[in-house]
C-alpha cells in the first residue's frame, strides 16, 4: 500500500514555495515570486495556507523604506516535506521494479 500524500503540499505551487524555502535559511516574497514564476496573489494566498498549517513562518518589516516579507519553513514543514519527498520516492520506486 502507497503511503498517503499530504494534500496541502500536492498542490504545485504551495509545493515549489517548500522546495524553494527547503533549500534556504530564509527568502523574501520577492525571491520566492521569481523562483516559482507566481503572481503575487496567488502566490500570497498558498503562503497563508502554509502559514496557517504550521509549516512555514511569515515575517513583515521593512528594507530601508519598502516593505519586506520574509518566509522560512518551521520544524514542522521541514518533516512534512520531508516526508512528502519520501512518500514520492516510494510511488516512484515502486514503479520501477
Amino acid at each position: 500500500m502507497f503511503p498517503k500524500l499530504d494534500p496541502l503540499l500536492h498542490s504545485e505551487l504551495r509545493l515549489a514555495v517548500m522546495s524553494v524555502l527547503a533549500g534556504v535559511d530564509s527568502a523574501d516574497f520577492s525571491f520566492i515570486k521569481k523562483q516559482t514564476g507566481a503572481t503575487a496573489g496567488n502566490l500570497s494566498v498558498q503562503i497563508d495556507k502554509l502559514t496557517t498549517a504550521g509549516y512555514i513562518t511569515v515575517e513583515k518589516g521593512f528594507k530601508g523604506k519598502m516593505p519586506c516579507t520574509t518566509c522560512k519553513i518551521t520544524p514542522q514543514g521541514r518533516d512534512a516535506f520531508q516526508a512528502y519527498v519520501d512518500a514520492l520516492k516510494e510511488y516512484l520506486s515502486a514503479g520501477l521494479d
